[in-house]
């Protein structure tokens, strides 16, 4: 996979500490990695390791709401709580909340890098800020949706976020290198190491508590169970079809050829090929995760860096557009 593998260098060579990806087409799988895991070592980055997925759990986080849709326990176009902000708007970034992770900073994540966080607690500076529209009138990317997503989860079922996830999709598809723990602070063995930038010097923050996140982007995973997981659901195995055609219905962004779904985005690439996936970022990891339809093919990507963020999501693609066409099977 030889341009999956200049990708991977060149991320490095622009200053990423380390980067890993499986690529899947049909019945093959590459595994690459380039970088090191850990800064001052030449330890080199695991392929099949663990890696914070941030909003990527926004994907499973999805998956669970639509399920909820389908058994009659959630209505995508009623309002949450009496309020006038739909379950729709929640999940495709149109409700206009303001988005509680605009507060963040440097300093502040390291103060607090091991509180363990309440969803009550994340939400409630977003809850006294003035919505930034109103609901419905426009689109800007919402974490603060997603957090309470997961609390409304839980009201239905009387279950965590976590809990649901764990029994409606990791179970079946049986992805047991893929956590919904948001409040351990340690990643599994194998991972790379990831760094906030302070003051020009790289600070090793991969032991953190993730409950700030929670289900906006607390969980953890590996490119193998992300691949498997997107392909599934996808593919329907996880929800009835009228969930599935509602998860694909898009709205558009203010990037072109990138529309959003719920949950998932719709990107066209620059050779005319469609994916579906989601990008992610917490704390130094930054994770992408793509599936075409036709033919079926799946990337993960994860990066750790130390000071420059690395491409935009839509960049990324353009640049990866190769491995999404036929030449890309030999």
């Amino acid at each position: 996979m030889i341009e999956l593998r200049r990708l991977l260098d060149e991320l490095v060579g622009e200053g990423a500490v380390g980067v890993l990806a499986e690529f899947r087409d049909g019945a093959a799988t590459w595994r690459l990695s380039s970088g090191v895991a850990e800064l001052g070592t030449g330890r080199p980055v695991d392929p099949v390791g663990w890696f914070r997925i941030g909003s990527v759990t926004k994907l499973f986080v999805t998956a669970v709401t639509l399920q909820l849709v389908g058994e009659g326990r959630l209505a995508l176009d009623e309002p949450v709580e009496g309020g006038r902000i739909t379950v729709r708007q929640l999940l495709n970034h149109t409700s206009g909340l303001y988005n509680y992770t605009l507060d963040l900073t440097t300093e502040g994540i390291l103060r607090d890098r091991f509180r363990q966080w309440t969803p009550e607690e994340v939400v409630a500076s977003a809850r006294n800020r003035e919505p930034d529209f109103p609901p419905g009138a426009s689109r800007a990317y919402n974490n603060t949706g997603y957090v309470l997503l997961g609390m409304l989860i839980e009201r239905v079922t009387g279950r965590s976020y976590r809990a649901e996830v764990e029994q409606r999709i990791l179970r079946p598809l049986d992805l047991r290198r893929t956590r919904a723990d948001d409040h351990g602070t340690r990643l599994p063995e194998p991972h790379a190491h990831a760094y906030l930038d302070v003051d020009g010097v790289p600070v090793d923050i991969t032991e953190c508590s993730p409950s700030q996140a929670g289900a906006a982007g607390g969980m953890v995973s590996t490119a193998a169970d992300l691949n498997r997981f997107l392909a599934a659901l996808m593919a329907g195995d996880l929800l009835g079809d009228a969930e599935q055609r509602e998860m694909r219905s898009t709205v558009a962004t203010d990037i072109a050829g990138v529309d959003g779904g719920l949950g998932v985005n719709r990107y066209t690439l620059p050779n005319g090929a469609v994916v579906w996936g989601k990008e992610g970022g917490f704390h130094g990891f930054r994770t992408w995760v793509f599936h075409q339809d036709e033919p079926a093919r799946q990337l993960a990507v994860s990066m750790t860096v130390a000071g420059e963020a690395g491409p935009a999501t839509h960049e990324l693609l353009a640049r990866a557009a190769e491995v999404f066409t036929p030449a890309a099977r030999g």
